[in-house]
């Protein structure tokens, strides 16, 4: 019913965000992956080398996007999209027409900071702004945007890679960029009520009845329970990155088709969106604290369940469950500092966390791949990553007391 009365109500600013999440898919990593054997065989790199290149271009837009995220505390959220967007089509093209591994190494530089960084990150703050009271939900809806991109894109690049080259593919990226997501992305931002919006902070701060007094980023720092949740939080994004970078790695030793992998996104993308919505309602319902210690153990199963089999029914049921603990990952990490420190300086703290996700995910690839090279198994890194999530899943309950008790910032 709330969708519904949401969606009629203000399908600008819902569709905004939504869209804004979908467009992130070109620098995800699930995306840039289904290129890799081409790329690997283009310049003649091994899994760890390209996972080691990939890793310092990631790392890098991490570094980058510390300061750059704090431009949505200080400019136009829909303006801000529009430039991002732009600069995001000019690396696609980059990447085309790479030849170097310098241009290489630039064009996933721009991919994932313009892409999976800064797209993502003006999203998600537009949305924790624009709707206050149904914070959760609304983000769901908007969330929607990655497994709707998790489901279509992969089957559609793999369909293309039988019909273009992966040069030619990323020219058409680009190109769809300009021609489709810019003009829609303007369209929707002319339909937004921006003084309304552009208003809430103010508001906020001015408010008297506003009972949260909001923490700014180095507040946050001196903060133990930031620390405290940190080594949890980061373990979703590093863990799936790594799954999804080494895909076509996972399937070649299980013997599974490609087409087998591709079909299963859907399994994926479909547990995200119910998990999703699940966690949204559960958030606005009791708050995001009381999910923290559940949210990882899907995942969990999930590995466990590629490691007991090689059977090809895993992979599919494999896509379920690390689908719900992404889901509901991405609600988490997107509310849980809003609980915990307030909104007035969203922009700058998600930033800063987010760049402590950009660090784990480039460290992913090239360790993980690493570790490949000396004989280390996926099998058994797998186990590895079980043990740490139910370490981490007991520490967040432990943890949950202290983290619901309402905290002023520190003068």
């Amino acid at each position: 019913m709330f969708i519904k009365r949401i969606l009629l109500a203000t399908t600008p600013e819902l569709s905004l965000g939504l869209f804004l999440i979908f467009s992130s898919s070109v620098g995800q990593t699930f995306f840039i992956s289904l290129f890799s054997g081409e790329i690997r065989n283009a310049f003649n790199l091994s899994h760890g080398m390209f996972g080691i290149l990939y890793s310092v271009a990631t790392l890098t837009s991490a570094i980058l996007f510390f300061w750059l995220g704090k431009l949505t505390d200080q400019l136009n959220l829909t303006v801000l999209g529009l430039i991002t967007l732009g600069i995001l089509s000019g690396f696609s093209f980059l990447l085309s027409s790479a030849e170097t591994l310098l241009i290489l190494f630039l064009s996933l530089l721009g991919l994932r900071l313009f892409g999976q960084s800064m797209i993502s990150h003006i999203a998600v703050t537009a949305m924790a702004r624009w709707f206050s009271k149904k914070r959760g939900r609304a983000l769901s809806v908007a969330l929607m945007g990655h497994p709707i991109g998790e489901a279509l894109l992969p089957s559609l690049i793999t369909f293309f890679l039988f019909q273009y080259t992966w040069r030619e593919i990323w020219i058409g990226i680009g190109t769809c960029i300009i021609i489709i997501f810019l003009p829609l992305v303007y369209w929707l931002g002319r339909h937004i009520k921006l003084n309304k919006h552009d208003s809430y902070n103010s508001k906020q701060t001015k408010s008297k009845k506003n009972l949260i007094v909001s923490w700014n980023r180095s507040q946050v720092l001196k903060d133990l329970r930031f620390y405290q949740v940190l080594p949890g939080l980061l373990a979703s994004p590093f863990i799936v990155t790594g799954v999804f970078f080494h895909q076509i790695h996972l399937i070649e030793t299980k013997s599974w088709s490609i087409t087998l992998l591709a079909s299963s996104y859907p399994f994926f993308a479909l547990s995200v969106i119910g998990v999703t919505f699940g966690a949204g309602w559960i958030i606005d319902r009791f708050g995001t604290v009381h999910l923290l210690r559940f949210f990882l153990l899907p995942l969990a199963f999930g590995l466990l369940l590629i490691v007991a089999t090689d059977k090809a029914f895993a992979i599919p049921i494999f896509m379920i469950l690390m689908g719900a603990s992404a889901g509901s990952a991405t609600i988490v990490i997107s509310t849980l500092w809003v609980e915990l420190y307030g909104i007035n300086y969203l922009g700058s703290i998600r930033s800063m966390f987010f760049s402590m996700v950009v660090l784990t995910t480039s460290i992913s690839p090239a360790l993980i791949g690493l570790l490949l090279d000396t004989g280390v198994t996926l099998e058994i890194q797998f186990i590895i990553f079980v043990i740490y999530i139910f370490i981490c899943s007991i520490i967040f309950a432990i943890l949950t007391p202290n983290l619901l008790i309402a905290r002023s910032p520190p003068s």
